[in-house]
């Protein structure tokens, strides 16, 4: 069987959710035996290459990006005899026609639960394809059984053409020496004392302003200094964010470290007291599961996929309760009994997802949609 994947989103969107997906899939479907896999991603004169690093990806310009779904994917899907083609990003820039069997990934339906978050031309995107995308797809996988039940609540799909297959943190999320990594972020970002950490991106669907508050209540009730670090690359979002915590009647500023390569991220998760993480929803949520990797205590919320994944491995929290939120936080920063408990029942819980075995899982997919 040969399988041709959209392999764009594993250098386009890496650092989120969709593009470790994507990186980290066709990495390890490459490793395991039995079919042949084809990545298309448009480059120079439109060649097919071989996933041979990140270096490897020469992506063209948004508008030369039309050509390469409308015309190359299709007639290049006729002339290889791919029998399968796997569309990892939502299924957007499925081929129009059906030159072979579809497979897609549909993370998360975001545009419809929180339109208000997400760009006006991704909301167009989204919703003008995704009726098509559901019709035309002969399987779709998706990463949690609560994206699974918003698409059937939604969308209307059958649930036996849904499969529910669960991402993992990459390997690197691993512990590592709290020295050596308190070390490395007072070296290269200047952060000195502890810390409780945020990263995921700066959207209002993250629900920062609550963190922002139940900051503002924990340092009035610790006497030790803790500061608040929020990862991510500079935006309006970011900005927003920035101005928030400014107008917020904190004692203590906000770190604000901007973009740290996906490399470096394993010594924030190792070198915080905590991870808290606010979101409103998630389609699965890898940051949580990250930090667990790295056996840092987890604060984060109880809605949509993120009970499911994190299980009681992390302290589940009301998103809309800012008091809540600062006590649970407040109780994993002075309660060292308490932090390591959480540290230990998160290792074991992340260490329950692991690439192969979704790998595996999405071999089997194929497999089945080949046999329909």
């Amino acid at each position: 069987m040969k399988v041709g994947i959209d392999a764009r989103g594993a250098v386009k969107y890496r650092g989120t959710g969709i593009g470790t997906y994507t990186h980290q899939l066709i990495r390890h479907l490459k490793a395991l035996e039995g079919e042949e896999y084809r990545l298309f991603w448009p480059g120079e004169e439109y060649r097919g290459l071989d996933l041979a690093g990140d270096e490897a990806f020469q992506l063209l310009e948004l508008h030369r990006e039309r050509y390469w779904e409308e015309v190359f994917i299709p007639h290049s899907l006729v002339r290889e005899n791919i029998d399968i083609y796997h569309v990892p990003q939502n299924g957007l820039g499925l081929p129009k026609g059906k030159p072979c069997r579809y497979v897609v990934t549909i993370h998360d339906l975001i545009p419809y639960i929180f339109p208000e978050t997400v760009g006006k031309g991704y909301l167009k995107e989204f919703l003008e394809q995704m009726p098509h995308i559901v019709e035309q797809a002969d399987n779709i996988i998706t990463v949690s059984n609560s994206s699974k039940d918003d698409l059937i609540n939604l969308l209307d799909v059958p649930e036996d053409k849904i499969s529910v297959i669960y991402e993992a943190p990459e390997p690197y999320y691993r512990p590592l020496p709290k020295e050596e990594a308190m070390t490395f972020v007072r070296e290269n970002y200047g952060i000195s004392n502890p810390f409780i950490l945020y990263l995921g991106g700066f959207s209002p669907r993250k629900n920062l302003r609550v963190l922002i508050n139940a900051y503002r209540e924990i340092i009035a009730n610790l006497d030790q200094p803790v500061e608040l670090v929020m990862v991510g690359r500079e935006s309006k979002e970011q900005k927003d964010a920035q101005m928030l915590a400014e107008l917020t009647n904190l004692k203590r500023p906000v770190l604000w470290p901007g973009y740290v390569p996906t490399h470096q991220l394993p010594y924030f998760y190792n070198a915080a007291e905590v991870f808290v993480y606010p979101s409103l929803y998630e389609g699965f949520g890898l940051p949580p599961l990250e930090a667990m990797a790295c056996g840092t205590p987890t604060v984060t919320t109880g809605v949509s996929s993120i009970p499911e994944v994190v299980g009681d491995a992390a302290v589940l929290v009301n998103p809309h309760d800012h008091l809540q939120l600062a006590q649970e936080i407040g109780r994993v920063l002075s309660n060292r009994e308490m932090a390591h408990q959480y540290r230990i029942k998160g290792l074991a819980r992340a260490a329950r997802f692991n690439w192969l075995d979704t790998a595996r899982a999405t071999a089997d997919v194929y497999r089945q949609v080949r046999a329909q």
